[in-house]
């Protein structure tokens, strides 16, 4: 496994590389049955090349080799965002909150600069479903003794510029690069004992996704271990099978070897 990038995402063909190969490693007696389960419930919950390094490193096997691939995510990788910049006007341009709170969230067109108010109240603004009417979209938000939360999908890029006095502005997305055609989103505003809070989260459709991968994962290795666990009893009747037999053409030649003895010996008394 090479460590050249190994941040990298691992594909399911990887992580089935990797299976092959404990299982080699259990056939030729190098792993018992408990290291074999434990290495390959680790290979399919492995995400990254990273997690897959440290599997098989103290294996006599060829490493799974880190694909050579373009950094730069080409257009549309993350999505048809070019679907989702739809120009003219959004279709809520305020929000505010005066010890209550308010949404956006769904289907909705984030317009170029969506102000925002929170005082003694809250506010969620989510632009995982929506739609864009320009490629560079500003949230101004201003939050007293309230706060702000702003959710973005993966891919988007985040800039914060907002100012916080006895309160903030959440820069953990800050400065993330963005899937190319992907809007930008720029955060600004006053905090004052309030916050402002920027979170990147999956859309629906890809926590389904990941739910659903993570089922035929869950799926496949319950029916690897089923298989493995026939064909280790297969393996050891069989085996058991043929000591019985072994053991059993043994007695026959000893028995026949002593009545040979006993017949010689009787002719001999008969003489």
């Amino acid at each position: 496994m090479s460590d050249e990038a190994p941040e990298l995402r691992a594909s399911d063909a990887d992580r089935e590389q990797v299976a092959e190969i404990l299982r080699d490693a259990l056939a030729e007696g190098r792993l018992d049955m408990e290291e074999f389960e434990e290495r390959l419930d680790a290979t399919y919950k492995a995400r990254t090349y990273g997690d897959l390094a440290p599997i098989t490193r103290d294996l006599p096997v060829g490493a799974v080799a880190v694909p050579k691939v373009d950094m730069v995510k080409k257009p549309g990788a993350a999505g048809s965002w070019s679907e989702r910049i739809v120009g003219g006007e959004g279709s809520s341009t305020w929000g505010v909150a005066v010890l209550s709170g308010f949404q956006r969230k769904g289907r909705w067109t984030v317009p170029r600069r969506f102000n925002c108010f929170a005082f003694w109240g809250g506010g969620e603004i989510d632009l995982r479903e929506a739609n864009f009417a320009d490629g560079v979209v500003e949230i101004n938000c201003v939050a007293i003794m309230g706060g702000v939360e702003v959710v973005v999908p993966p891919g988007v890029e985040v800039e914060v510029r907002g100012i916080g006095i006895m309160g903030g502005f959440d820069h953990r997305e800050d400065g993330a690069p963005g899937d190319p055609g992907a809007p930008r989103v720029i955060v600004t505003g006053f905090a004052f004992w309030g916050g402002v809070g920027v979170e990147r989260k999956l859309t629906r459709t890809q926590k389904q996704e990941l739910r659903e991968e993570r089922r035929r994962e869950r799926l496949e290795r319950r029916e690897e271990r089923r298989e493995l666990r026939s064909s280790a009893r297969e393996e050891s009747y069989e085996g058991h099978r043929r000591m019985l037999e072994e053991h059993r053409d043994l007695w026959r030649h000893g028995h026949d070897e002593r009545g040979g003895r006993r017949e010689k010996a009787r002719e001999r008394d008969e003489d």
